[in-house]
């Protein structure tokens, strides 16, 4: 099957990643294609008998952190957690539109992590090397984020951990 063929074949995993990781159905597809034209044009630059999955979340993460590089003029601060409303007596569907505002609420690199070991199934290897960064950094980020999501779904602030040195 030819390069062609595969990245085709691609795309429903790609639109699930998008929208997971931008929340707006219609935002999701603007980013699917401009994710697949940059990897239409640098096909050169893939190296046949690699991940192709990878090499295009690659892309597609690099094409989301500059477009929010180029909207977002202030960095939030990775401390900072917004709180959460208390979760509804509603039901399940009620807690997943928490969650999925949870994860939305991520700083960018935890939430990256987290969609592609959760969403896509990657090992952490994969998203390693689909992020272009050390395996003990996927490891702490996915940490973080799993504990960010833990404390807003049950609607609580991160607690200072100090140590006591002697």
């Amino acid at each position: 099957m030819n390069e062609t063929q595969r990245l085709v074949d691609l795309i429903p995993r790609l639109r699930r990643y998008a929208r997971a990781l931008v929340g707006d159905r219609a935002a999701a597809d603007d980013l699917v294609q401009d994710t697949l034209e940059r990897a239409w044009a640098k096909l050169h630059l893939y190296r046949r008998g690699t991940d192709l999955r990878a090499w295009l979340f690659t892309v597609m993460h690099n094409v989301h952190v500059n477009r929010v590089r180029a909207t977002r003029p202030t960095e939030i601060l990775e401390d900072e957690m917004p709180e959460l409303a208390q979760r509804p007596a509603q039901g399940d569907g009620l807690l997943v539109r928490d969650l999925d505002r949870a994860i939305a609420r991520l700083p960018l690199d935890q939430r990256a992590v987290l969609l592609l070991v959760t969403l896509e199934e990657m090992s952490y290897d994969e998203v390693a090397r689909a992020l272009s960064i050390p395996i003990g950094t996927v490891m702490s980020r996915l940490s973080r984020a799993r504990e960010k999501l833990r404390l807003m779904m049950l609607g609580q602030t991160a607690a200072a951990k100090l140590k006591v040195v002697k």
